[in-house]
C-alpha cells in the first residue's frame, strides 16, 4: 500500500527518480479506485450528441462527478511519477509529451515505463534500488 500512494507524498516532485515499482503499484492504485468510484457511486453515463455536437461527452450522476475530481487531485502526482520514472532511465522528462503522438507515442512510452532504470546514480540523482551505493560517475 506504501507504494500505490508514495506518489501523492511525493506530490509535485519531479526532481529525482522513481523505481518501475513506484509507477506500476501507482496505476494500479488509479485503476483499483476508479473501480471503486464507479461500484459506489455508479458508472458514468455517457450521451453522444448528434451533427455538430458529435462525439461530445456529457457526464452525468454522482460517479462522474466524483471520478473527475479524484483524476484532477491525481494529475500532479502521476505526472510527476512518469517524469521520474523516465529520469530513472537517464531520459529527459520531456519526453512524455509523446503522448501526443497517437499510438506510436503511447506505445513507445508503455516501452519506456517498463524498462529498467539506470544502475548507479545518474544525472538525475541516486539510484532509487540502492541509494547507498556510491559509484564512481
Amino acid at each position: 500500500m506504501e507504494w500505490m500512494i508514495l506518489p501523492y507524498r511525493r506530490y509535485a516532485e519531479f526532481s529525482g527518480r522513481s523505481r518501475r515499482k513506484e509507477y506500476w503499484m501507482f496505476a494500479l492504485f488509479q485503476l483499483l479506485v476508479s473501480m471503486a468510484i464507479g461500484l459506489v457511486f455508479g458508472r458514468t453515463t455517457t450521451m453522444m450528441g448528434g451533427g455538430m455536437m458529435a462525439g461530445m461527452t456529457t457526464i452525468q450522476g454522482p460517479g462522474g462527478v466524483v471520478q473527475n475530481l479524484f483524476t484532477l487531485v491525481s494529475l500532479i502526482p502521476g505526472l510527476a511519477v512518469s517524469v521520474r520514472r523516465l529520469h530513472d532511465q537517464d531520459r529527459s522528462g520531456w519526453l512524455l509529451l509523446l503522448i501526443f503522438v497517437p499510438i506510436l507515442g503511447w506505445f513507445a512510452l508503455l516501452v519506456f515505463m517498463c524498462l529498467e532504470g539506470t544502475r548507479g546514480p545518474n544525472r538525475f540523482g541516486p539510484d532509487p534500488k540502492n541509494p547507498t551505493d556510491i559509484e564512481a560517475f
